[in-house]
């Protein structure tokens, strides 16, 4: 069983939009337990990206599935637990939400410019950043119909949306 108490929160968001940076600073702000998603892919879909190659809904699957478990237990010890997930579809939502009570997510929102600059700066990371065209297509961004979908404008400098993320993030756990 979860403890009721207890809440996860998935920074969500097209690669390059920050949700690791961001969910670092948060998590040490907080003191909450954080998981990178990236962690829990097959080695079958780090391979293909790394190739350059987007995944399909078949491919992500499985990773969806391990990711929903880690929901259940993140929430069942940690008061805030973080979990670093693109989640770019909603349907892909909806299989995170399955069985987890108390689970939010934070979209970082970001225009597409933006991303594509930070993308072209990244060193050592398997994303491709030709691959950000197939990541905004896929979007399906949340809109009234997922009130548990909480925005941040990520065009203003890091410590803004870390503040900004902690803000949420506490107003929700004091509900």
């Amino acid at each position: 069983m979860s403890n009721p108490q207890n809440h996860v929160f998935i920074l969500m968001g097209v690669s390059g939009s920050g949700k690791s940076a961001v969910a670092s600073a948060v998590a040490h702000d907080v003191n909450a337990a954080m998981l990178d998603g990236d962690y829990l892919h097959p080695r079958a879909n780090i391979n293909k990206m790394a190739a350059g190659h987007a995944l399909d809904d078949n491919d992500r699957a499985p990773w969806l599935a391990a990711l929903n478990d880690a929901i259940f237990a993140m929430q069942r010890t940690n008061g805030v637990s973080l979990l670093v997930c693109s989640a770019l579809k909603k349907s892909y939502r909806d299989r995170l939400r399955e069985g987890n009570s108390n689970l939010h997510f934070i979209y970082l929102k970001g225009d597409k410019a933006v991303i594509e600059e930070r993308l072209k700066q990244r060193k050592g990371h398997f994303f491709k950043p030709q691959m950000l065209v197939s990541q905004f297509a896929t979007l399906e961004e949340p809109g009234s119909q997922e009130p548990d979908v909480q925005a941040i404008d990520i065009n203003q400098p890091l410590d803004g949306v870390v503040a900004d993320t902690v803000a949420y993030i506490q107003r929700v756990a004091a509900r």
